[in-house]
């Protein structure tokens, strides 16, 4: 075990013994140099495996601290979209986009930062929603928020001409019942869902502001139509440290 790998193996089982605990500062370079009698590069060098392992994360100036938990989310992607949710849903807290109502419902404080744009699709999109090359979408992008964290990024994209002057164009929170979609004789009566899990784009890390090492899951679902045409590709990108996915399948 090199000295550099022997501070952050320290460090480690101090955090996981809680002596450490989330959101709290590291010792200074100058009490760890102290403390373990090993130079300012050494000790740098320890403490820069732990940044890599995703455990300390960079603070203001020079500043390190032990990476904060959030609270996971569970997204119960069995009943999230459902029409049948969407009916019920009531004026007040549980109104609105359906994300919104189950993070109210459950007491916290969901936002949404949300823009509109008529794009060319990235190609998995495109391809799953059976556009031709040239083939136009409009695009609802959104960041997530609870309780003001970022928590996950939801990229909807529908063919243009399926919504134009809809309100899925607007750049704002839009609900009816049964869903939008439904409500301008766009019913889905069935999803695919495709679930990878990579490490996040740089941008994907700084919108989300995720530490290093954090993985995330790319959760791909396309919505379709009795005749099976493709309605919607929503694509929604979840840091692997503030979600957990729930399916409920039927043994049928």
């Amino acid at each position: 075990m090199t000295k550099a790998q022997e501070i952050a193996y320290d460090l480690r089982e101090q955090i996981r013994s809680g002596r450490l605990t989330p959101g709290m500062a590291l010792p200074s370079e100058s009490k760890m140099m102290s403390q373990y009698g090993y130079s300012r590069e050494t000790i740098r060098a320890g403490v820069r495996l732990l940044i890599e392992e995703g455990l300390v994360v960079a603070g203001q100036g020079q500043g390190k601290y032990i990476r904060e938990d959030y609270p996971p989310v569970v997204w119960n992607w069995t009943t999230l979209e459902s029409r049948s949710r969407h009916a019920n849903a009531v004026e007040g807290r549980t109104a609105g986009d359906q994300w919104a109502s189950a993070i109210a419902e459950n007491g916290n404080a969901p936002r949404q930062e949300i823009s509109v744009s008529i794009v060319v699709p990235p190609p998995h999109v495109r391809e799953r929603l059976g556009l031709p090359a040239d083939g136009l979408a409009v695009a609802r992008k959104r960041v997530r928020y609870i309780d003001n964290r970022p928590y996950a990024l939801a990229d909807s994209y529908f063919p243009q001409e399926l919504v134009s002057g809809t309100p899925l164009m607007e750049p704002r929170d839009v609900s009816a019942p049964g869903g939008v979609l439904a409500s301008v004789g766009l019913v889905q009566t069935k999803y695919v869902d495709e679930i990878s899990v990579r490490m996040p784009t740089h941008q994907e890390a700084e919108q989300l502001g995720l530490p290093a090492a954090t993985p995330v899951a790319e959760h791909t679902r396309t919505g379709y139509d009795a005749d099976d045409r493709p309605l919607r590709c929503m694509v929604t990108i979840l840091p692997g440290d503030r979600h957990k996915i729930l399916y409920e399948v039927s043994t049928d």
